[in-house]
């Protein structure tokens, strides 16, 4: 082996391991600017939640302290997060009354069950389950879930109340109020989210959310707006409490509680991947230690937590170098908390509606869609469609259908394999799909035709009218078909025996058939348990579609 062996990381605070005392300069810088971001973005999520804002710094604290108890990434932020909390709410929202005791105790059940499947990704090795998504998918599910963020948004800005069970009509009620909204709280609002969305293209580190609230604050006390106000914080730490529901409603809550932390996964998948590289590549770990945060969350009266990417990235471009940043910020904000909780009273509510409106905005990802639009115009319907079904429907319902929305996609792609016939690039002995255009070479009496997917169930008979339109367009001297195997990575029976049928009949009309390049040591496999091999002939099984014609030129013809 060349260099040494990476040690295991150990089990408590894997990312604290060497640190040392002149790291913690770095790591108070980063601790200060992440607490400025955090605590505005984590009171107004726990709005969009339905519950009072002091949860949001408890799911804050407990999902921080959870992950760096037993995280593997230095710079993944855990929190509450704006993507789940609508998903959670609108769910929640029709089973009991926001802000009632019974909401409180189903958000726990709900953060219990979803942390307790995080935990269970990692022996089961769940983590591919985060990839169910494709990007076009995910970007119209996103999509649809900055709409509920909006709409949460805009009632706090607008100061309105809307009442309609779903989101069509409360956007309609809201379009409808706009001449009676308050006028200095909708400027608050917007004030808000123009600072903190401007202060981004200055840089992460620049704590717009922050900057917004203290202007609004200073605002209404300057101009003596009339607006409405949060309520001061509790003066105390909260202590670990249970509030079990009833049976059936965790009954209710498990279908939820399988995309909660569906998203989670693919969420903290996609922020692993964007940050650097610090040498650990458990991911589920890092799902598990997240599991636990929403675990300690609910027992200290909070909600489920999920990784934040802007948070993250903030503590990357920050220098953090362990999770030691994110435990000073929690200590900081309990300090707040007990010492400062009379000072939440003077911010205006609209100035968290503006916070969510900014983190609504940026859940669009317009750049995203552009790309999509220029490079596969056609997966722009799906993100389209994704997005509508979440806006449309009831978002749990809406999600699910986007997850489906996404298989049934990658079913459709394996179902209509990329079957075609080769040629011969000129001068190699390369064979290839050429383009439209494109001159290959062709040998006399011969068809290469790549089967394009693993054969299966599904798509076995698409490859088997694609094989049969091939030589129906084929020369009358054919005399040998080569099946060129390098995308099938796997054979089912179904498969190997339409596939058999196939070669019989071939057979039967006096044709050669041999096999190429069938690479999937699995494949391979199942090829020779379900006789596919022995149909074909082990003497017509070649590691290249060249050696396959060599030996058809050798052989003396009948």
């Amino acid at each position: 082996m060349n260099g040494r062996q990476r040690p295991a990381p150990r089990l408590f605070f894997p990312t604290l391991r060497g640190m040392r005392p002149a790291a913690l300069p770095g790591e108070m810088v980063a601790a200060l600017i992440l607490l400025a971001i955090a605590v505005p973005e984590q009171l107004a999520t726990a709005r969009l939640m339905g519950m009072a804002p002091v949860t949001g710094l408890i799911a804050f604290g407990a999902g921080t302290l959870a992950f760096a108890a037993f995280g593997l990434s230095r710079a993944i932020s855990v929190g509450a997060d704006s993507t789940i909390a609508p998903i959670m709410a609108a769910t929640i929202a029709v089973m009991a009354a926001p802000g009632s005791p019974d909401y409180a105790a189903l958000a726990g059940m709900l953060a219990t069950l979803i942390g307790l499947m995080l935990i269970a990704a990692r022996p089961l090795r769940l983590g591919w389950i985060a990839d169910l998504l494709s990007v076009p998918v995910t970007t119209g599910f996103l999509a649809g879930i900055s709409v509920h963020v909006i709409a949460g948004a805009l009632p706090e800005i607008l100061s309105v109340s809307p009442t309609a069970p779903d989101l069509p009509g409360r956007l309609w009620q809201m379009a409808r109020a706009l001449p009676s909204a308050n006028v200095a709280s909708t400027a608050l609002g917007l004030m808000v989210a123009a600072v903190s969305l401007g202060s981004g293209m200055l840089g992460r580190r620049v704590p717009g959310p922050l900057i917004g609230i203290a202007l609004a604050a200073g605002a209404v006390q300057a101009m003596g707006l009339t607006v409405p106000m949060l309520a001061p914080l509790p003066h105390s730490l909260p202590f670990p409490r249970l509030m079990l529901p009833r049976l059936d409603q965790a009954v209710q809550l498990l279908p939820l509680a399988v995309v909660v932390a569906l998203v989670v996964m693919m969420q903290t998948a996609a922020v692993r991947q964007a940050l650097p590289d610090d040498g650990d590549s458990d991911p589920g770990r890092d799902f598990a230690a997240i599991g636990l945060g929403s675990l300690f969350s609910a027992l200290l009266g909070g909600f489920a937590v999920n990784a934040s990417p802007p948070r993250s990235a903030m503590l990357a471009e920050a220098g953090t170098t362990s999770q030691a940043s994110g435990l000073i910020a929690v200590a900081l904000t309990a300090g707040l908390v007990v010492f400062g909780a009379q000072g939440f009273a003077l911010l205006p509510r609209a100035a968290l509606g503006g916070i969510l409106l900014m983190v609504g905005l940026h859940l669009l990802h317009l750049r995203t869609m552009r790309q999509i639009a220029r490079e596969s115009p056609p997966e722009l319907l799906l993100t389209l469609a994704a997005a509508l079904l979440v806006i449309v429907l009831p978002v749990n319902q809406g999600v699910w259908l986007a997850i489906m929305l996404s298989l049934a996609h990658a079913l459709y792609a394996i179902a209509r394999p990329a079957t075609a016939v080769l040629e011969r690039v000129p001068g190699t002995t390369i064979w290839w799909a050429l383009a439209r255009g494109e001159k290959g070479e062709s040998e006399p009496g011969i068809l290469v035709f790549a089967l394009g997917a693993p054969v299966n169930f599904f798509n076995a008979r698409e490859i088997e009218a694609g094989l049969l339109a091939a030589l129906r367009a084929a020369p009358p001297d054919l005399r040998l078909i080569v099946l060129e195997a390098t995308a099938v990575i796997g054979i089912d029976y179904t498969g190997a025996r339409i596939l058999r049928a196939m070669i019989e009949r071939l057979r039967a009309e006096g044709l050669e058939v041999a096999l190429a390049r069938l690479e999937s040591p699995r494949a391979a496999l199942a090829a020779r348990r379900t006789g596919l091999l022995t149909a074909i002939g082990e003497g017509n099984v070649f590691h290249s579609v060249e050696e396959a014609i060599r030996q058809h030129r050798s052989r003396p013809s009948v």
